[in-house]
């Protein structure tokens, strides 16, 4: 359903206030009192990726999306790719999940006595350092006409944390569990290469330089099962 609202305009403001604004004051435009809108949010800087929605039929995080760059009048939903919670706040959960299928964190457990870890070369800690700005906000597979529940694709954000951590010294100890897993389905077989994902990215994480170097990855991987066959 549709509700719309009339809220006085202020200067510099952005979407995230105006829906604080509804919810101190839930009257919709003609007049009636109803239930405040209901959205998520929480660092209110584009950080931690939880105010994302569609503005203007286009994703993005409702914090920083200014008003006086808006076409008005400005149209808020859900993100179509996960399930509607409630108004504007869906559950990310398939994509946390989809972290957890890839293994996308440092093994630690049972390194401590081996003392500090590797350094990183200067040149792959600059690439670490944008790929480790995923907010896992859900801007690429919103994008992606591949993502859908009707399927089991990993999207963008995971694949991509996947090269991350198989570059980390540690992490990388783990690395042919990962690629077993986006050799599976859903895994990187099934990206179309449409490349809306690097299009929608708020942090510009060069998504398809990390799909492609995921491929060449499970392509190695693959050669050296036949191999060893």
């Amino acid at each position: 359903y549709w509700e719309t609202f009339t809220i006085p305009y202020v200067a510099n403001s952005n979407v995230i206030s105006c829906l604080m604004d509804i919810q101190a004051n839930p009257v919709n435009s003609k007049g009636e009192e109803v239930t405040p809108v209901v959205w998520e949010s929480n660092c209110l800087e584009e950080v931690c990726g939880a105010c994302t929605m569609l503005i203007n039929g286009k994703v993005h995080q409702s914090c920083s999306a200014l008003v006086d760059q808006l076409k008005k009048p400005i149209r808020l939903e859900p993100m179509s790719k996960f399930p509607v919670i409630r108004d504007l706040t869906v559950d990310r959960s398939r994509m946390f999940e989809s972290l957890k299928k890839v293994q996308a964190w440092v093994t630690a457990d049972g390194y401590h006595d081996l003392g500090p870890g590797d350094r990183l070369a200067q040149k792959h800690q600059e690439i670490a350092y944008t790929l480790s700005e995923c907010m896992t906000c859900g801007c690429c597979v919103e994008a992606c006409p591949q993502y859908s529940s009707g399927n089991n694709f990993l999207g963008a954000a995971a694949i991509s944390q996947s090269r991350l951590f198989n570059m980390h010294p540690t992490a990388k100890n783990i690395a042919d569990e990962r690629l077993d897993t986006l050799m599976q389905e859903g895994g990187i077989a099934d990206c179309g290469n449409a490349q809306n994902c690097v299009e929608a990215c708020p942090k510009s994480i060069p998504l398809t330089e990390s799909i492609a170097e995921m491929g060449r990855q499970v392509s190695g991987k693959l050669w050296r099962n036949i191999f060893r066959a």
